[in-house]
């Protein structure tokens, strides 16, 4: 059985679970943290019908090789910590995980880890082979891109256990869950998860007002680095569209990484002045570090947003969205602007 790599979007998954829960609001808005891929275009339900038993599988990885897994994992090593949170999402069996640079649990989801008995790794930017040997896994995830990617360690990796590769900055948080879970034979519990957030979501649209105009997103950063803001279609773009915003797309012109990225455009500091919407999200902030910071920038004092007053924070543990801190902004999004 081969693993086609996920490639719905958002939308498109919202779209078919109106059609298909009818009075169960959107069952199925799965899709890519930002624009996410490619799965098959076949329903989750007829994949989730061969999850205990279809093995071996061949997962097509985010850098174009395969991977066979002869049996349905067990004991799963995440050498990412920015995927554990999916990971746990889904109910997969990850027992070891790397962690943030500070030899942490991601914050949203430490709770659910400490429940599930996961143990610590290393650090993210600081791999140890060892650790990994010790793990005894039967299943190494390993993410392409980002402080905690691995992907120059694979054939070390792929000596100890099957190990895939994933990029969890190409897509949203339900398409990363829809892959894993074809990876895992977990497609039923990644689709009940999809589908819980989707009708948490549906709940909240019913239940805010929406200021008029667009919002945007901005990672605030001040003079002097990158302020990264994101993409209407990506992961957090995706999440608030569905609450029903409108995104204010960041001019492509204003990225300055080489290569360009489905989540954010990495802008400079003074690019932010341009930006027009009457309402600006602030990434890793509540809304009063997002009011001391962005909203009392007096170079940001003409940007409608600041003169309007609307800056709110997304949460402190916005910048990495999986499905714990994606219920998070849903939550708090639902605190500031309920009817």
């Amino acid at each position: 059985m081969t693993l086609p790599r996920a490639h719905r979007s958002r939308r498109t998954l919202l779209a078919a679970a109106v059609l298909s829960a009818g009075a169960l609001a959107l069952a199925g808005c799965g899709a890519s943290d930002e624009p996410d891929a490619s799965a098959s275009d076949a329903p989750a339900e007829e994949s989730g019908s061969d999850s205990s038993g279809d093995w071996p599988r061949t997962f097509e990885n985010a850098d174009g090789t395969t991977t066979e897994i002869a049996e349905q994992p067990e004991n799963i090593l995440s050498t990412t910590v920015s995927t554990t949170g999916t990971l746990l999402a889904i109910d997969a069996p990850v027992t070891v995980t790397a962690t943030d640079a500070n030899g942490d649990f991601f914050p949203q989801w430490a709770d659910a880890a400490d429940a599930a008995g996961v143990e610590k790794a290393w650090p993210a930017g600081a791999p140890d082979i060892e650790a990994a040997i010790a793990a005894a896994p039967d299943l190494i995830v390993v993410a392409m891109t980002g402080a905690d990617a691995m992907a120059d360690a694979v054939a070390d990796l792929q000596d100890i256990a099957p190990t895939i590769v994933i990029d969890y900055g190409e897509g949203t948080w339900e398409e990363l869950a829809l892959e894993l879970g074809e990876a895992t034979g977990l497609e039923t519990e990644a689709q009940s998860a999809i589908d819980e957030f989707d009708a948490l979501v549906t709940e909240t649209a019913e239940k805010i007002t929406v200021p008029e105009g667009e919002a945007n997103i901005v990672s605030y950063n001040g003079p002097g680095g990158s302020n990264p803001i994101g993409h209407a279609d990506g992961p957090h773009g995706s999440i608030l569209q569905a609450l029903g915003f409108t995104i204010e797309e960041p001019d492509a012109d204003w990225h300055t990484q080489p290569e360009p990225r489905a989540d954010f455009v990495f802008a400079d500091y003074e690019h932010l002045t341009e930006l027009t919407a009457d309402t600006t999200f602030v990434l890793s902030a509540d809304d009063q570090a997002a009011e001391e910071g962005f909203g009392s920038d007096e170079v940001l004092a003409n940007v409608p947003s600041v003169a309007n007053g609307q800056v709110y924070g997304l949460g402190a543990n916005s910048f990495r969205v999986d499905k714990f801190s994606a219920t998070e902004i849903v939550e708090h999004i639902a605190d500031v602007f309920a009817e």
